[in-house]
């Protein structure tokens, strides 16, 4: 098998898990992970609840396999910007691209553009600590919906409801908990358009909701049907019914009386947010089960008094320069991973893997199988793939850094690592995640 160069653009779970594969199944694979960002890691470290210990697990593996000698991480790099397709053509066999999915799906209902609306996107970037996202939220609203049937908008529930000082033991960024801080949220009401047995919450997600004393979650017994298609989704998985079951047992249960409350509200579906010059309330119309896991509109609308709205629907990826692009998907066009040009012809040495493939659905484990997929393409097209015209695998960093680039490579994603690890150490927090990007470049930079 001849040596193969491979750039993967995207440091993310869905590029590392393709680095790591291939370097597997290819002893003579050298990858290089180029990366937008100061750090790796993707959506793991950036889009994610400061609050979920479990990340710190998945991280822990994903920095094992940046200690292969064979992958290489090259930090600060934009593709588009610092590096064009033609670049990555001359210096590498095949290009990997697991940009994922960082915007957020709009919802096309009269009133979302009034301020106090807010996609799910860039609240979990702001408290996850995302160097491209404002410092400070406006936090304000003491009624908030939250739109949405998935983990993500159980998170952004959980945040707003949640007191700051309990995430005092995570890696929170200082100026997230101050702005938490400051949040007057006491209500969180979360929609969802089917019932209980549709949802889209894991069981683990939901259970967390009432970890806090300072939180009741209360479930709404309006739209909480179960029809025979929800029965035979709950008997087939045992997903589901740890889901429902969980349900019941908020229903069930009396309220606390603690100061923060997340209401549950099953078969409601949004159609208006009301307001004049900003949000002042909901409008959902209740929704009815089909029998086939579908539900249809009643014609009967609740209004909910809210000041602010986050909509959950849903994650988009972003069209790449030079890419063919699929808009209405949000994927870059591809058969099985290998890239697609605008008349189904495979383009050589082009492939992709992660939501930018597949779109944004699936937890990691899927993002594992997909990059497996993308690999198998791969390898399957070895003898084809066009050789590069540059030998040397330094030629890529001479190049970026002519263009101006200020490359964070592995040595200076362990100063930053080892600069946040050290912030916390005086709290006794395992880190304080650094938000500025001039100053995560400081500490990556700095010997």
């Amino acid at each position: 098998m001849k040596d193969l160069r491979i750039a993967v653009i995207g440091a993310g779970p869905a590029g590392i898990y393709a680095a790591d594969i291939v370097t597997k199944e290819h002893p003579g694979a050298q990858v290089d992970l180029i990366e937008r960002l100061p750090a790796p890691f993707g959506l793991v470290r950036y889009g994610v609840a400061p609050d979920h210990p479990r990340i710190k697990e998945i991280i822990k593996a994903l920095h094992r396999v940046l200690q292969n000698e064979r992958i290489r991480f090259i930090g600060n790099v934009t593709y588009g910007v610092d590096l064009k397709l033609d670049d990555l053509r001359r210096h590498y066999d095949a290009v990997i691209f697991a940009t994922g999915a960082i915007t957020d799906r709009p919802l096309d209902i009269p009133g979302i553009d009034l301020p106090g609306n807010h996609g799910a996107a860039d609240f979990v970037s702001w408290y996850a600590g995302h160097p491209d996202v404002p410092r400070e939220w406006p936090l304000e609203a003491r009624e908030v919906a939250v739109l949405g049937a998935g983990n993500v908008a159980l998170d952004i529930a959980r945040m707003l409801a949640k007191p700051a000082d309990e995430q005092l033991s995570t890696e929170i960024a200082d100026n997230v908990y101050q702005g938490l801080k400051l949040n007057q949220a006491t209500d969180i009401h979360v929609f969802a358009r089917r019932g209980p047995a549709q949802i889209k919450f894991t069981p683990m997600e939901l259970r967390e909701l009432s970890h806090s004393p300072s939180v009741d979650v209360i479930v709404h017994p309006e739209g909480f049907e179960i029809d025979e298609a929800s029965q035979a989704a709950i008997s087939s998985s045992k997903s589901t019914r740890l889901v429902v079951d969980t349900l019941l047992k908020h229903l069930e249960a009396e309220p606390t009386g603690a100061p923060h409350r997340i209401h549950i509200h099953l078969c409601h579906a949004p159609v208006e947010v009301l307001g004049t010059d900003r949000v002042e309330g909901l409008r959902t119309e209740k929704t009815q089960l089909q029998g086939d896991g579908t539900a249809r509109g009643t014609g009967e609308y609740v209004d909910t008094p809210v000041q602010a709205v986050y909509r959950a629907v849903g994650y988009l990826s972003s069209h790449l320069p030079e890419l063919p692009f699929d808009h209405q998907a949000g994927v870059i066009t591809n058969d099985r991973g290998r890239v697609l040009d605008l008349d189904g012809v495979p383009l050589e040495g082009m492939y992709v893997t992660g939501w930018i493939k597949r779109g944004p659905i699936g937890l990691i484990g899927h993002t594992k199988s997909d990059a497996a997929e993308t690999i198998t393409s791969l390898l399957a097209d070895l003898d084809t793939l066009p050789s590069p015209e540059v030998s040397d695998p330094d030629a890529i960093l001479e190049h970026l850094k002519a263009n101006g680039a200020v490359i964070v490579d592995a040595d200076g994603w362990a100063r930053l690592d080892a600069h946040e690890i050290a912030l916390g150490e005086p709290h006794g927090r395992e880190r304080i995640k650094v938000v500025p990007r001039e100053d995560m470049l400081r500490a990556a930079t700095s010997e």
